[in-house]
């Protein structure tokens, strides 16, 4: 299509809402966020760009994907699994569930082709047997149900996260700084970030979160001075991206992280060369979830597992301590 004269200066997902009127608002954000959408022959991938009378604007839209998300032959590293529920440890670069962008190769893809029709459909077509997740990037373990029970039953424990009950969720947190005290918690509300809808912020009025966090170990820089802890912190409630934003929040963002620590980008100066070498090859935020407890859906026993630092933190945690 050719932008009309009346159209020039308008945002572009409002002159295709308008043109298109047989693709949904959500389904045009998706196609131009994808790259999906061409002005002038080239992708934009910005819903908010302001396009030109005259320009013309191509849109491919690809065949509409199956309503429910197929099964995939993608590894996965089980930990545990009985007919109520699997843990796996999740790898990094692993999407959790379907959505805009990422509708096939995710755990979601693995679960359905591992566990078959068993999953349970209480999460929606969408996250069968997901209860929780965690993001793409960050490692560790999770919980799926196979069944509705099973679903129900740790939906509810994910929702009182230990406070009545035995459930406990750990993760190991390499952060910039040091903190002034061996421990402490975080108790401020998150909800999204009033600018960048695609992050979350610390804001009055957003929902509780409340995040425990202790220094096991902290590392010095060339200068001989604090430049980077390791934290082992514990979710008292399970807010999207919340240990990041909560960490950020203390002055002390994840390593790693660009979309909450990326002011402290100069601070990776005051590295080893080494250590300089591994944080650029990491290439993600340096969070693992190391420990899951929970209570079994079925028998009510206590479940409790610990899963080691992935390859990759462990060569950041190694490389962290030499100075040279």
């Amino acid at each position: 299509m050719t932008v009309r004269g009346d159209e020039g200066s308008r945002r572009l997902d409002r002159v295709l809402a308008v043109r298109s009127p047989d693709l949904s608002r959500s389904r045009l954000k998706a196609l131009i966020l994808a790259g999906q959408v061409q002005v002038g022959g080239s992708p934009v991938r910005d819903p908010a760009y302001h396009v030109n009378a005259g320009d013309t604007i191509t849109i491919d839209v690809p065949p509409a994907a199956p309503a429910e998300p197929e099964g995939e032959d993608i590894p996965l590293t089980i930990v545990f699994e009985d007919d109520d529920l699997i843990v796996i440890d999740k790898p990094k670069n692993l999407v959790v569930h379907p959505a805009a962008g990422h509708e096939t190769g995710t755990l979601v893809n693995a679960l359905i082709a591992h566990c078959g029709a068993s999953l349970s459909g209480i999460g929606g077509v969408k996250r069968p047997g997901i209860v929780h997740r965690l993001d793409k990037d960050t490692t560790g373990l999770m919980v799926v149900a196979k069944n509705d029970r099973a679903h129900q039953s740790l939906s509810a424990q994910f929702a009182d996260h230990g406070r009545t009950g035995e459930m406990r969720r750990g993760y190991m947190a390499f952060v910039w700084g040091a903190p002034d005290r061996p421990r402490g918690t975080v108790n401020e509300p998150i909800d999204r970030h009033p600018h960048n809808r695609e992050k979350m912020a610390v804001r009055q009025g957003g929902r509780e979160a409340v995040t425990h966090w202790e220094v096991l170990e902290t590392f010095t820089g060339k200068d001989g001075k604090p430049v980077a802890s390791l934290l082992a912190c514990q979710l008292e409630t399970g807010r999207t991206h919340q240990i990041r934003v909560h960490l950020a929040h203390l002055g002390h963002p994840l390593l790693g992280d660009e979309v909450y620590g990326s002011g402290f980008r100069t601070k990776a100066r005051q590295l080893g060369p080494e250590s300089q070498k591994v944080l650029t090859a990491l290439g993600r935020q340096a969070l693992h979830a190391y420990l899951l407890v929970l209570e079994h859906p079925g028998s009510g026993e206590i479940l409790h597992w610990e899963s080691g630092l992935p390859e990759d933190l462990v060569l950041l945690e190694a490389a962290l301590r030499r100075t040279d």
